[in-house]
């Protein structure tokens, strides 16, 4: 009996869109492992998370989602006892329990610079979205990647609602309470300090954590090596899974 292969889909973060997984989808196709971005809609917890849920439905098998940053928010719901998703990635990510939201837990512990860096615009639906001001998009967000390709990604950045941020994850079983999960630690992250990714990683058993010195918040563009190894192995923990099983 072949064992399906898990699909990976992966789920971008505020002030982000999907090709900043490009080079770790990449990766994951030189070895044959098939692969998503979701496009986040980066609207609200609820919206954002129904989203993913039916691009999780639509790939008609089991699923490992990663999430960088607010997406650890969305992929905590999404996959609340979706029997669809066998593993959980958390790349430089918020890993939240029930009641938790963005705002809250990035406050946890010091070290996050992000507010003083965002300009806010209303938006037609009421509230505020944020965007991180171009002028300080490579100090903030992406200190170890090239100038010319952070300018690229402040220009492309999609904005978050206020909303999306506030929102409390309201699953009564936060998805990492049944499903295994990986944790990336970006050290130097001065968008989620990594002390807030230590305490996410350890409330949630995780089954591999690894802290890569010197990253920033887009580690996934800095070093999408590492952190397609760390997706590898959630999904070698998968299939050893199955065939124990069998």
């Amino acid at each position: 009996m072949t064992t399906e292969k898990p699909t990976i889909v992966l789920v971008h973060g505020a002030f982000a869109e999907s090709s900043s997984w490009n080079g770790v989808i990449l990766r994951l196709q030189e070895h044959g492992v098939r692969a998503v971005a979701a496009a986040n809609p980066l609207r609200s917890l609820a919206i954002d998370a129904a989203y993913v849920r039916d691009v999780i439905a639509s790939v008609g098998g089991p699923v490992i989602l990663v999430g960088h940053s607010y997406g650890g928010m969305v992929i905590t719901e999404a996959a609340a006892e979706n029997s669809a998703v066998v593993g959980l990635v958390y790349v430089a990510a918020f890993t939240p329990d029930t009641g938790d939201s963005a705002f809250t837990l990035s406050t946890s512990a010091p070290g996050s610079t992000l507010g003083e860096a965002l300009a806010a615009y209303p938006v037609a639906t009421g509230g505020n979205e944020f965007v991180i001001r171009p002028d300080v998009f490579h100090h903030q967000f992406a200190a170890d990647v090239s100038e010319d390709v952070t300018a690229l990604m402040a220009a492309t950045q999609r904005p978050v609602t206020e909303a999306a941020l506030s929102d409390a994850l309201v699953a009564q079983r936060p998805a990492w309470k049944d499903i295994p999960s990986w944790h990336v630690i970006a050290e130097l992250d001065l968008n989620i300090p990594a002390a807030v990714q230590r305490a996410g990683a350890e409330r949630a058993g995780s089954r591999g954590t690894r802290e890569i010195a010197g990253a920033s918040h887009a580690v996934g563009v800095s070093q999408p090596d590492a952190v397609t190894a760390i997706i590898a192995e959630a999904g070698k923990a998968y299939l050893a899974s199955v065939s124990e099983a069998a």
